[in-house]
């Protein structure tokens, strides 16, 4: 017995070692590339392998970092989006091959005809022909959309799908309107807004999302900052509300850890509400992006990876899940600039490293 508690806290002391030599090459990165704030977890499906938040809230400020931040998912609200759907055609509230124009037939006739047969599917796997467009695109004004949230994304649609721009053919189209139209076909489909789809999910995993930045609602979250590492200052932005299904979700990284270890536990088929199968197919159903997750072979360790990136603008984000070993690592910012980028990068390939990923 006293041997079992010895070798339980000669354990407990490693671990804690292991994770302190960590966070401060985690710290030094931070500073390096200029960061104000990083948070990262590695987390299996079932334990919080290690977590910390580091730095400052908002640079030149003595706001010192806490894992109650909350962080901009950007692109990674995708991930919740594909949840969201793949749980309402479980339900048969919807199909994968239900098209757009089924159910939203009024807006057929003003719509390019090369996008009248595009599906849910489509639009989560980026195989529809649309064009890239994103919170830097300088039409359509705000003039010409109109509405509260919800009906400014029905209107930016029914601008969106009047444009001629058909790309040339390829394996993937990486536009977020496509999570717009998505975003549109389960609200229809539901009766309800897309910001009540995910507080909803939210209510289930017990995790607290919300949108936009998080220094809108409360001054003492993390502000966003971007290449100048100029703070952003609290606003709406009313193209990140048109693009609300495709990312612009914030959530704290405890709760986005909840997230993480869910989709680790489907793939590993404990999920209570979904399939083995169901996981597999949002994560890697087909090349390189399937529903909502991209999926790579990583060189060094050719282990398989499912992943998202996000930057919407001031923060950066990025969510590894490797299925093979029980591991995701997810590290989040609060700035976007290609320098900070590197940093996380070489923060994720440390971390891979350390737990053999």
């Amino acid at each position: 017995m006293k041997k079992n508690l010895l070798f339980l806290i000669l354990f407990i002391l490693s671990n804690f070692c292991f994770a302190q030599k960590n966070t401060r090459f985690v710290d030094s990165i931070r500073i390096k590339y200029r960061i104000p704030e990083i948070a990262y977890a590695v987390v299996s499906s079932d334990s919080i392998l290690e977590i910390a938040a580091l730095g400052n809230k908002r640079i030149n400020t003595n706001i010192k970092a806490d894992l109650s931040d909350r962080f901009r998912l950007g692109s990674i609200t995708k991930t919740v989006t594909s949840y969201i759907a793949t749980i309402l055609v479980k339900e048969g509230k919807i199909k994968w091959d239900t098209k757009f124009f089924d159910l939203y037939p009024e807006l057929k006739s003003s719509s390019n005809p090369e996008t009248y047969n595009y599906t849910l599917k489509d639009f989560l796997t980026f195989r529809a022909n649309l064009s890239i467009w994103s919170y830097g695109n300088e039409t359509p004004t705000q003039k010409e959309i109109k509405g509260n949230d919800q009906q400014q994304r029905y209107e930016f649609i029914k601008w969106f799908f009047k444009q001629n721009t058909i790309l040339e053919k390829q394996d993937i189209y990486w536009s977020n309107p496509s999570y717009v139209a998505a975003g549109l076909m389960l609200e229809k489909a539901t009766g309800k807004s897309y910001e009540t789809l995910v507080k909803e999910l939210g209510r289930d995993l017990k995790i607290d999302f919300d949108f936009g930045q998080p220094n809108l609602k409360d001054s003492n979250q993390p502000w966003g900052h971007g290449e100048d590492l100029k703070p952003e200052k609290p606003a709406l932005n009313y193209k990140l509300n048109w693009l609300s299904s495709a990312g612009n979700i914030n959530v704290s990284l405890p709760d986005y850890c909840k997230f993480t270890q869910m989709q680790l536990q489907g793939l590993l088929g404990k999920s209570k509400v979904l399939t083995v199968e169901d996981f597999d197919l949002m994560h890697y159903d087909l090349p390189e992006f399937s529903f909502g997750w991209n999926s790579e072979i990583n060189e060094k360790s050719h282990l398989k990876y499912s992943f998202h990136n996000g930057s919407p603008g001031t923060f950066l984000t990025k969510v590894y899940i490797c299925k093979s070993i029980n591991k995701a690592f997810i590290i989040f910012s609060n700035v976007q600039s290609q320098e900070a980028d590197k940093g996380l990068m070489i923060i994720l390939e440390e971390l891979q490293k350390k737990y053999k990923g």
